[in-house]
């Protein structure tokens, strides 16, 4: 059987962005046209579909890394930063990410049903959030066209 570990994260998270897609528990509030997605960010992301891979993003790496939660998350997806974009002059300082964005995704990934909250540990992810990515990875796997990992298939 296929597990989510047997693919590309670049390939998972893009065919689990194509399901929330289709599906309507993920949903990009209102005010993310405005929201930056870190302080180290000038403007809002220009992906037109960024609510939708975050959350697949999200749901990955709460099923590697987790039991996870907001602050951790933060930390992963920050960066660094230096100053403006136009002049990169001061020494590099950790950012971190947006966190009204990743809480907001987590919940709505929560009422989904593919996360849930755990005392003191953060969120992990439950056994429809598994098989949404293990059935994921499957589909990804037939369709890539990559001979090194066939004997995963």
């Amino acid at each position: 059987m296929t597990t989510l570990y047997d693919v590309p994260a670049e390939d998972l998270i893009e065919a689990l962005t194509e399901t929330f897609k289709d599906e309507d528990a993920v949903e990009a509030p209102e005010w993310t046209a405005v929201a930056k997605t870190g302080v180290d960010r000038e403007l809002p992301p220009e992906q037109p579909d960024f609510w939708e891979r975050r959350a697949a993003s999200l749901l990955r790496k709460v099923a590697v890394d987790g039991p996870m939660g907001v602050n951790a998350l933060k930390t992963e997806y920050g960066t660094s930063k230096q100053g403006t974009t136009r002049y990169r002059v001061r020494p590099k300082q950790k950012a971190e990410g947006s966190g009204s964005i990743i809480r907001t995704a987590l919940q709505q990934l929560e009422e989904a049903g593919y996360v849930e909250t755990s005392e003191a540990d953060g969120r992990r992810v439950t056994g429809e959030g598994r098989s949404l990515l293990d059935d994921t990875a499957g589909e990804v796997l037939e369709d890539l066209d990559r001979p090194e990992l066939e004997r995963y298939a």
